[in-house]
């Protein structure tokens, strides 16, 4: 009897300290639209590490910071300074990861250098001069294999390079030949729904740059990394 009282007792404590929070979500939740009106809709609210300090996140992967009544309201990086870890990185990129298994491969052209054990997805538009500096550094790179997603989003004649690219015979020569050489692509045509799809992926994942690459364990990085930079997180992608 004394050991079913207990865990009651027990099983009571954990429902209280569930309503507690939830009380202490939705005040968070109402003071900061009430005060803020012009910010966006709250995904989720959760603790940190630090007592009284909460996690806001809103489209998404943007990450706030405020106390248990949203009197405040903080943008920035939350440090560890004993483990020197920045945490908000951490969390933002766990957020923005995408599962390599579920990319839309069949929208992609396919790049095989070597053995091709080592995989990476990029997203480039054919304009992007930073595209253009990364395909540099990553021509270094042996041993991959790389699924090419056409992003055209820097205006019509990215669409229209995209197009060209896409319908060549050869869509990594022409690919290559436009981004290491600048030999414009041939004009030519066929079904580019393909580009179309990679858009409508590229806005549900929020990729709103090019280059974006995405690693086999689904870390996503964006900008034009060099070669070291590419070579490191093969590594710690286990790829």
């Amino acid at each position: 009897m004394k050991q079913l009282l207990s865990r009651a007792s027990l099983a009571l404590g954990l429902i209280g300290l569930a309503f507690a929070a939830l009380a202490q979500e939705a005040t968070i939740r109402k003071n900061l639209a009430e005060r803020i009106p012009q910010l966006p809709k709250i995904d989720e609210v959760s603790k940190t590490p630090i007592p009284g300090l909460y996690e806001i996140r809103i489209n998404g992967a943007d990450i706030y910071y405020t106390d248990a009544e949203a009197n405040y309201l903080v943008q920035g990086s939350l440090f560890d300074t004993r483990e020197k870890r920045n945490l908000t990185e951490e969390r933002v990129e766990k957020l923005s990861a995408v599962s390599f298994d579920s990319l839309p491969i069949k929208d992609a052209f396919t790049m095989v250098r070597g053995n091709g054990k080592r995989k990476i997805a990029v997203f480039a538009d054919p304009n992007c001069g930073f595209c253009k500096r990364f395909e540099r550094d990553l021509a270094k790179v042996d041993n991959i294999t790389v699924h090419l997603f056409l992003y055209p989003i820097l205006g019509a004649d990215s669409t229209e390079k995209s197009r060209n690219i896409w319908c060549a015979k050869d869509k990594s020569k022409v690919w290559n030949d436009w981004m290491l050489n600048a030999t414009t692509p041939a004009t030519a045509s066929c079904d580019t729904a393909a580009l179309t799809r990679n858009v409508a992926f590229g806005q549900k994942y929020r990729i709103t740059g090019t280059p974006t690459v995405i690693f086999a364990n689904g870390k996503r990085v964006p900008g034009a990394i060099s070669t070291e930079q590419i070579e490191a997180n093969l590594a710690s992608a286990g790829s």
